[in-house]
């Protein structure tokens, strides 16, 4: 891995009003970083600077495409790029651009340069106190796990680099460490965050985009549903859901208020964007924007009778989802007919007709929207993903009616009766947040994590098989387990010779 130069900024806005003045950190000069390290302002700046490594579109352009594309919520849209046709496909190779991890690891030698250098700083500025530097260490402490957990989700192994680039006279040729390895450091950093990560910032945008408790507890109960520790994930989000200033908001104002607006009372953590500071292309370029879709749209078979769909689906003596909000408002269907443009996101809200339509009153450009990394409706579908593995299904059904009852106004509860097993349950759930948290970077995660449970890759093609429609190949494919993993760039390889790839992208059977 490269070493990476750092510029730090000089100057910090103390006095702020907002997010934005948070994150509008300008690089004025490089400096040494021995002479930098003297002030409570020089040590708030490389904080903000570890924030805004989030939501550059390297880091949220790969956010969304390795926890989304490869799921079977989305298809082929317009003018997609080459790259993402080929991870859509299942034709990734290791020059890949979306295989690059550089932007994580340049994010996470901010967090390491601050968590190496920031203790000093209570030495030499009598106001840099001991609790201001630990709950800054908790900010900088998540936001390394977080990126990590993508990492880890997403490569399986990867280095794990805990000491700041710094020197010439550093080895920069790092292994990998085992999955094991990664996911240990994960929790124990996100362990020393939550007893010093504060609670609010007194700041509505502070407390949705920056660290609070919440938002360590969100990304460990996430962390501990991956990992399989069940009784530690529905511990984890019971400390989120016994926070009454977090809430559902009415399902008619979710479009809106929850995705468009941001920052809402069910939000616990989104990167923050504004015109100021940072774009939000990744949203435009995939999602879409005003008379043009995006090079991600939904695939039409999901929401039409004959197949698998999540929406209007029979299960047992009832159907779930026949008037669902979410299938009426997070996306439309194209005047031919052949797949649907993505809305969530890029559309301020729905306006009911006589006919029980809804029609969409404006498109935005979508270049400010915030990107939500969690908000309180994922924490009820991860407690009651964790409660069907415990076998308490009467508590899981509790909980997945609570999203699914918002968004059905007019339903009935989902019964018990109707779920006579646990892999019912889990197909439930599975399909719950498929509806919930559809294009929101979640689906492929939520499907490997199905697959590292049944310990079976090909448990995923139920929901793939529709999307893949190459050969037998593809099929082939999907059921070999290292191949849901993505590969290490070529050029990293040739960097690191420490670095070893991905097995399955050795194989000359399914790389020619």
């Amino acid at each position: 891995m490269k070493k990476i130069t750092i510029y730090l900024s000089a100057i910090l806005m103390l006095t702020l009003s907002g997010c934005s003045d948070w994150l509008d950190i300008r690089p004025e000069n490089e400096v040494v970083l021995e002479d930098y390290w003297k002030t409570e302002s020089q040590a708030t700046a490389m904080l903000a600077s570890c924030y805004r490594r989030l939501i550059l579109s390297d880091v949220l352009d790969r956010m969304v495409v390795w926890g989304e594309v490869r799921s079977d919520n989305v298809n082929e849209g317009v003018d997609i790029n080459l790259d993402l046709a080929k991870v859509m496909n299942t034709q990734i190779t290791p020059t890949n651009s979306y295989a690059y991890w550089g932007s994580f690891y340049q994010a996470i030698n901010y967090c390491n340069t601050f968590l190496h250098f920031a203790p000093n700083v209570v030495k030499s500025d009598p106001n840099f106190t001991e609790a201001k530097l630990h709950t800054m260490e908790a900010e900088v402490l998540t936001i390394r796990a977080l990126c990590y957990f993508y990492l880890v989700r997403t490569f399986k192994e990867v280095p794990l680099v805990l000491e700041p680039s710094i020197n010439d006279t550093q080895d920069y040729d790092v292994a990998k460490s085992t999955e094991r390895v990664i996911l240990d450091q994960i929790i124990a950093d996100l362990l020393i965050a939550q007893k010093t990560a504060r609670a609010d910032y007194g700041v509505g945008a502070y407390n949705k985009g920056r660290v609070t408790v919440n938002a360590v507890n969100a990304i460990l109960a996430d962390v501990y549903l991956w990992d399989q520790q069940y009784d530690k994930c529905v511990e984890t989000c019971d400390r989120i859901l016994n926070n009454q200033t977090l809430q559902l908001v009415d399902g008619d104002k979710l479009l809106n208020s929850v995705f468009f607006a941001g920052n809402s009372k069910e939000s616990i953590f989104e990167l923050q964007f504004d015109k100021d500071v940072e774009y939000s292309f990744t949203v435009n370029s995939l999602y879409g924007y005003i008379n043009h879709p995006g090079q991600l749209v939904f695939p039409i078979y999901l929401s039409k009778p004959g197949t698998y769909s999540p929406f209007n689906y029979s299960a047992s003596a009832t159907k779930e989802s026949t008037k669902d909000l979410r299938e009426k408002t997070f996306y439309k269907t194209t005047s031919d007919g052949s797949s649907a443009e993505i809305y969530k996101y890029v559309l301020v809200q729905c306006v009911e007709k006589s006919d029980g339509n809804y029609e969409p009153t404006y498109r935005s450009d979508a270049t400010t929207v915030n990107w939500i990394l969690y908000r309180l409706a994922d924490i009820i579908l991860m407690k009651a993903e964790a409660s069907v593995e415990l076998d308490n299904m009467e508590e899981a059904l509790r909980l997945v009616n609570r999203t699914y009852l918002r968004s059905n106004l007019t339903a009935d509860s989902l019964q018990i009766i109707n779920y006579g097993s646990k892999a019912d349950m889990e197909k439930l759930v599975l399909r719950e947040r498929q509806r919930e948290l559809m294009f929101e970077g979640k689906r492929w995660f939520d499907l490997m994590r199905l697959v590292r449970r049944k310990g079976d890759p090909t448990t995923i093609l139920a929901y793939l098989s529709p999307k893949l429609t190459g050969g037998n190949m593809q099929i082939k494919k999907m059921s070999v387990m290292n191949a849901l993993y993505m590969p290490i760039l070529k050029s990293e390889l040739e960097i690191n010779p420490k670095l070893t790839q991905n097995p399955f992208y050795e194989d000359s059977e399914f790389m020619n």
